[in-house]
């Protein structure tokens, strides 16, 4: 644990403030509380309930069963619920403020769309309902299907995966699928260097050695280098537009080109599809299979704390080849198919990734999202977002230093060349901004730029907004170039916590909570 006025103490202890050092007696700050752990606060010997005692069982748990004290503390419902709702006014959303996370487009969520998914239909549904009864909600998913393949510019969506990464997946899966059906068992995917982790990851998972490709002086990557590796080996390339630095692929018609001749497909990371929806169709660059993620793009920041949606938009050549299930449009509605041996030809599902459809509350406000802004509403968010990330670097640009002096998109990137002879690093920089009542911005993120610092404003910030988050930047990058290092000496001062040991952190960690007695 840490000392709220000091550096890290031991891990393990929440030992408070020398009394000399504390502001008020409690260690609080008015509404700003310096809150114990729940072990801490209860007691495992006392219980907040009175249970009476059951009568003679025969338990059935064999050798399972608890021989000792399960060790939770034990809190009347006041103690408990205070508790959560004091740690609960520590947490920052975007719901607080400004969200800068690069490559993560935190946007607002709009209320209407969390009213919809909380509907009784919709929220009370369960995944085992006789199909009968859910007639509404295979409406909605259909209905949602049909806005993602007209965004897209796709033949069809496969809605199951459960995130970003897992509909990465299925795209793969399906390209392996059809390489197979065509007699071709490939070994390489190739993958920029700017790419997102879970790229490479999942190529090596599904078993294809990477090659990675390296990026331009411009951070784009050349359709001449992808050419130089492809060869019969290569199943596909996988490409983020935009890219992981903010900045469009130019050449991915090219590069769709060369891919397609060399009998390889593309696959499109979609995590930064914000910045072009409504502006740009993928399927009309040559993309072949693209995961969506809805809780990033179509409100619902990361899941909402929860499940996320990860559909993945399929090509015509790719099509035959989604997983099941999947809904089936005929003459008498929607049909639900459940199994891959109930494919009609010339569907060929590489199977199920999920035991049932997706996650309906996430289907819920990404269709209210669309619906409330229509075609026109959608394109002028997406140029919102670009124009938002082009205001921030405007207005930092003759501060911090750019990597690639050129326009972005929905995201900018500095580098830390600015820093240079100040003593301070990147992650110092971010620290202050803490200070200031500002989340960082996603920081040494993409690895192709050395101590990079990436903000994604997205459309939902206000120009009055911005101004204010700018201005704290400046702020800070002026100390930083005047040497005022103790502004930026272990920083955070007034968070919850002070930084951490990050090393000790990283190489010593103490992930469980044992009473102070029994450390040494």
């Amino acid at each position: 644990m840490l000392n709220r006025q000091g550096r890290p103490t031991d891990p393990g202890l929440a030992a408070p403030a020398p009394p000399a050092a504390r502001e008020t007696f409690t260690g609080n700050r008015a509404l700003r509380i310096e809150e114990a752990l729940i072990f801490e606060i209860g007691r495992p010997e006392v219980s907040g309930v009175d249970l009476d005692a059951p009568e003679d069982f025969a338990p059935r748990l064999g050798g399972l069963e608890r021989l000792a004290p399960i060790g939770l503390p034990g809190l009347s419902e006041p103690e408990t619920v205070r508790h959560y709702v004091r740690l609960s006014r520590n947490n920052y959303g975007i719901d607080s403020g400004i969200y800068p996370l690069g490559s993560c487009t935190m946007k607002h969520n709009s209320r209407l769309n969390e009213k919809m998914a909380r509907l009784p239909g919709f929220a009370d549904l369960h995944p085992l309902q006789p199909l009968s009864t859910v007639a509404g909600a295979l409406a909605l998913i259909g209905e949602l299907g049909r806005w993602l393949t007209a965004l897209t510019g796709m033949a069809a969506v496969a809605m199951t995966p459960k995130a970003g990464a897992h509909g990465e997946l299925a795209g793969m899966m399906a390209i392996k699928a059809a390489l197979k059906a065509r007699g071709e068992r490939r070994s390489v995917v190739i993958v920029p260097d700017s790419a997102h982790g879970t790229n490479p990851a999942t190529a090596a998972l599904i078993g294809y050695r990477v090659e990675p490709v390296p990026a331009r002086a411009d951070g784009t990557v050349d359709a001449a280098e992808v050419r130089k590796r492809l060869s019969p080996e290569v199943a596909a390339i996988m490409l983020t537009n935009p890219n992981t630095c903010g900045l469009f692929e130019r050449d991915i018609a090219a590069i769709a080109e060369a891919v397609h001749a060399a009998g390889a497909y593309l696959y499109a990371d979609g995590a930064n599809f914000n910045a072009i929806v409504g502006k740009v169709r993928p399927g009309d660059l040559g993309v072949d299979a693209m995961h969506i993620n809805l809780h990033k793009t179509f409100s619902t920041p990361h899941g909402g704390g929860g499940p996320g949606a990860g559909p993945v938009a399929l090509s015509a050549a790719l099509k035959p080849f989604m997983p099941v299930p999947y809904l089936l449009a005929d003459a008498a509605g929607w049909r639900y198919v459940e199994h891959a041996q109930d494919a009609p030809a010339p569907a060929q599902p590489f199977g199920r990734l999920c035991a049932f459809h997706g996650q309906m509350g996430m289907f819920v406000r990404a269709l209210a999202y669309m619906l409330s802004h229509g075609a026109d509403g959608m394109r002028q968010a997406s140029e919102d977002a670009v124009l938002n990330a082009n205001y921030v670097r405007a207005c930092l640009s003759d501060l911090m230093s750019l990597p690639y002096d050129r326009p972005c998109m929905h995201e900018v990137v500095f580098d830390d060349a600015w820093l240079a002879g100040t003593g301070l690093t990147t992650l110092d920089f971010a620290k202050a901004m803490i200070d200031e009542g500002f989340h960082p911005m996603t920081v040494y993120f993409p690895l192709v730029v050395h101590g990079a610092m990436l903000i994604e404003p997205t459309e939902s910030e206000s120009k009055a907004s911005l101004d204010l988050f700018i201005a704290a930047l400046r702020d800070l990058a002026f100390a930083a170039k005047r040497g005022d290092a103790a502004r930026f000496a272990g920083a955070p001062r007034y968070a919850p916590r002070r930084r951490l040991d990050e090393t000790r952190a990283a190489r010593t960690p103490v992930l469980r909570w044992s009473p102070p007695a029994a450390r040494t």
